[in-house]
């Protein structure tokens, strides 16, 4: 896939999947009223969700970047997706949406949303390890066998992993 092809399927997936997941829900559910709430609990809503955005961004780009493909299932990278972010922890995607959920519920003092990104949590945790996984150790085989023994799934490490240990694909 060229590096177009996959930004532009990146961009759409990006609409679609967190687009919808992280943005029209949570609206739909509040409808971005906000709630009494302490400013400094609004104040750090608010960095959580541009966290959560920026990193989201950073990993879509990863995919476009260096995966050559897209987060998408029916378009996946041609390779294992293991910079940036990734070095730290394996779902960032993941995390990013949830951070960008939880950072609303703070912001707007709403906590249907954290009743909503327990759900979404659960979800997603279900879907890494039922298909995600699986998918993955099938398609790259060693080389995602090895990263997943270097790098956390949900908690990221605090320093990055170097790499060195990943076996070429076969």
């Amino acid at each position: 896939m060229r590096r177009s092809e996959a930004a532009l399927g990146s961009a759409v997936f990006f609409a679609l999947a967190p687009g919808i997941v992280a943005g029209l829900i949570p609206w739909w559910l509040t409808e971005w009223h906000m709630e009494p709430a302490p400013l400094l609990l609004r104040l750090a809503g608010a960095l959580l969700t541009l966290a959560g955005v920026a990193f989201l961004l950073q990993a879509f780009w990863r995919f476009v970047s260096e995966g050559l493909g897209t987060p998408a299932p029916v378009a996946p990278t041609e390779h294992l997706v293991v910079g940036g972010i990734y070095r730290h922890v394996r779902n960032p995607m993941y995390l990013s949406v949830l951070s960008a959920i939880v950072g609303q519920a703070l912001m707007l003092g709403q906590p249907r949303l954290l009743a909503y990104a327990a759900v979404v949590a659960l979800a997603f945790v279900v879907f890494v390890l039922l298909y995600e996984e699986p998918t993955l150790a099938k398609r790259y085989g060693a080389e995602y066998e090895a990263y997943r023994r270097a790098v956390p799934g949900w908690l990221p490490r605090l320093t990055p992993w170097d790499g060195a240990k990943i076996p070429p694909k076969q």
